[in-house]
């Protein structure tokens, strides 16, 4: 074997393929042919398996991906783990395709689809590909949170000086200088300061509005 060939010989296993072998995963599917070959296949492959049916709405914290069998059973049903702050992976398994059934997919906010029959081949590639794409767009909804506070801090903070300047006359810089002031001395972000004198001029309108009336 030339050199070439042993290095290939001896190629780590990627680690999305390792992640698999800890994974807990949930199979909400009818115990039936399909619903048995793929609790098995998924615990050949090293995952940690719980099957589940009828459907339940809620599931433990721990699982990591859950196969949905898409069924009328169901349809409208309110699934508690698809509206965490760190939903599961999910993974829907159709026999048959219609609107409602497409629908019902998206409701699930799967990341990946697989056709029944189930067949052995392609599942660990399902799992890798939906398993990945998941934690993108985890990665992505957290980055545009971050993006959303920062914006919120930038408009509070403009908000915040606009009224110190208008209260005790004092120009922007002086109004930032002060809210610089209050957060070092209380050991918090100058955001946090702009945000409470923003609620403070908040309550004092209010309260203001219904003296009036």
């Amino acid at each position: 074997m030339d050199s070439i060939g042993k290095r290939g010989a001896v190629r780590s296993t990627p680690a999305q393929l390792k992640e698999l072998r800890s994974l807990r995963v949930a199979v909400i599917h009818p115990d039936d042919g399909d619903g048995r070959l793929l609790t098995q296949q998924l615990q050949r492959i090293g995952c940690i398996v719980q099957a589940f049916w009828p459907p339940v709405n809620s599931l433990p914290e721990t699982i990591d991906i859950v196969f949905v069998a898409v069924r009328p059973e169901i349809l409208g049903l309110q699934l508690d783990w698809t509206d965490r702050e760190d939903p599961p992976t999910v993974i829907a398994v159709v026999n048959y395709e219609n609107p409602t059934i497409v629908e019902a997919v998206l409701a699930l906010k799967a990341t990946a689809v697989l056709s029944s029959p189930v067949r052995s081949f392609g599942l660990m590639s399902v799992l890798v590909v939906a398993r990945e794409a998941h934690k993108e767009n985890r990665s992505v909804h957290r980055r545009l949170r971050k993006v959303e506070a920062k914006l919120l801090g930038v408009r509070q903070l403009a908000d915040a000086k606009a009224i110190l300047m208008k209260t005790h006359c004092l120009s922007e810089t002086e109004a930032y200088d002060l809210i610089r002031e209050q957060a070092m001395s209380k050991r918090v972000t100058t955001e946090e300061i702009a945000a409470a004198i923003v609620h403070a001029s908040e309550v004092l309108s209010l309260g203001m509005k219904k003296i009036e009336k």
